[in-house]
């Protein structure tokens, strides 16, 4: 490693944002290496509940007001050119491109520049190929420096997707990273011209922090978690069938499913319909370390991801590498990257989407003879610690940044 790293400036829409830990474990990983990071937040949080690993995140948090009226708008132009000559030619230079953008991101794009360079800020980086990056990419081309982007599922497979400005975003970057060999493989297939600024390079977990544990076999009901959003692309509605399926065949089974989300009454609603109040317990947003606890509590650790019909689906959800890495054995669907990691009967279980059915098999499999699953357990960590280590991730985002060439080894 360079004794000198350059700055970092990473713009994201919300920081801190709960459902983002992914970006924290990022920060955590680069600051390790010696790394000097700097956070453009664009939005304020409304979060209430914060993860404790935030408190170790040194890089500063600069939060960007938005324009109120047009004027203050223009006001903020002024004051980004005033007295930086690189900052004022270049807001002159992409003046049409300014003016094309939404007023509150051309606004951000411009402060972030002359951040950028009041602090010797070297390279942006955005975390999800919409907004983040919209002005990522303005704000580099003002201020003269390179940018990247992390682009990670929603972001380029939601039918709303813009295909001409994904196109030059991916155009004008230094490089692009994305989470899965899925998703490189489709960006490159739609923007051949950019194929070779991409990469995959996964998302890493802070391996200590998620211990193995054998599952001992109880006596007791299986113990079933699941962590997400509770949007559509989770496909909890299938695991509520699924558990309906398990109390036909006498099954018994206690789920836990941590998270909030908009089909909060939807699902609620499902769960009281198939009478499972007393059996599937909606717990509402946890922290990281609730969420391990949670994760030793289980007997296995569903993951039951379906494509919308918007088109939006899971990248590689960083919950699912946790719960491989503690020890869960885990069921979860042929959605997108997914199949890197859970390789059928190896390191888990992996399901046609969409079907209860296979999933509450899979379930009453695991209910029946427990100790079964210790092999693919013990196969999942395997797999986590050698290409899911957070520090491991650090080092290939610093060889992107640095313009060296990136080993993509597959998952083996």
């Amino acid at each position: 490693m360079p004794s000198e790293t350059p700055r970092i400036g990473y713009v994201v829409k919300t920081y801190p944002r709960f459902s983002e830990t992914f970006v924290v474990s990022e920060l955590l990983a680069r600051e390790a290496r010696g790394e000097r990071c700097t956070i453009f937040s664009l939005r304020a949080s409304a979060d209430e509940r914060y993860h404790p690993e935030l408190a170790r995140v040194e890089a500063p948090v600069r939060h960007l007001p938005r324009p109120e009226k047009a004027s203050s708008a223009w006001s903020a132009l002024a004051e980004a050119a005033h007295g930086d000559p690189v900052v004022a030619a270049g807001i002159a230079r992409e003046l049409p491109e300014l003016l094309q953008a939404p007023v509150t991101e051309a606004v951000h794009a411009v402060r972030v520049a002359r951040l950028a360079r009041d602090l010797g800020i070297e390279h942006l980086h955005a975390h999800f190929a919409s907004t983040a990056t919209t002005v990522a990419r303005l704000a580099a081309r003002v201020a003269g420096l390179p940018y990247s982007f992390t682009a990670h599922a929603k972001d380029i497979f939601h039918d709303e997707v813009d295909e001409a400005d994904l196109g030059r975003k991916l155009a004008d970057a230094h490089h692009v990273v994305t989470v899965s060999e899925y998703n490189l493989a489709d960006l490159r297939r739609r923007f051949p011209s950019s194929a070779g600024r991409l990469h995959r390079v996964y998302n890493g977990l802070e391996i200590e922090r998620f211990p193995y544990r054998d599952r001992p076999a109880h006596g007791g009901p299986l113990r079933v978690a699941a962590v997400g959003r509770l949007v559509e692309k989770k496909g909890f509605a299938d695991l509520i069938e699924a558990v309906r399926m398990l109390g036909e065949r006498g099954v018994p089974v206690e789920v836990r499913l941590a998270g909030g989300g908009e089909l909060h009454d939807e699902l609620a609603a499902r769960i009281r319909s198939a009478g499972l109040d007393d059996r599937f317990a909606l717990l509402g947003p946890r922290t990281q370390a609730e969420v391990r606890e949670l994760l030793d509590w289980c007997d296995v650790f569903a993951a039951p991801s379906v494509v919308g019909i918007d088109g939006n689906a899971d990248g590689l959800p960083t919950v699912l590498l946790e719960a491989m890495a503690s020890g869960a054995p885990c069921l979860a669907t042929d959605v997108t990257g997914i199949p890197e990691v859970i390789l059928d009967g190896v390191t888990g279980r992996l399901l046609p989407q969409a079907d209860p059915l296979a999933l509450a098999d899979a379930l009453t499999a695991i209910a029946d003879d427990p100790s079964a699953a210790r092999a693919m357990t013990r196969s999942a960590r395997a797999l986590i610690e050698r290409s899911f280590d957070s520090a491991r991730q650090a080092e290939q985002l610093a060889e992107l940044v640095a313009g060296g060439a990136l080993a993509e080894r597959a998952v083996a």
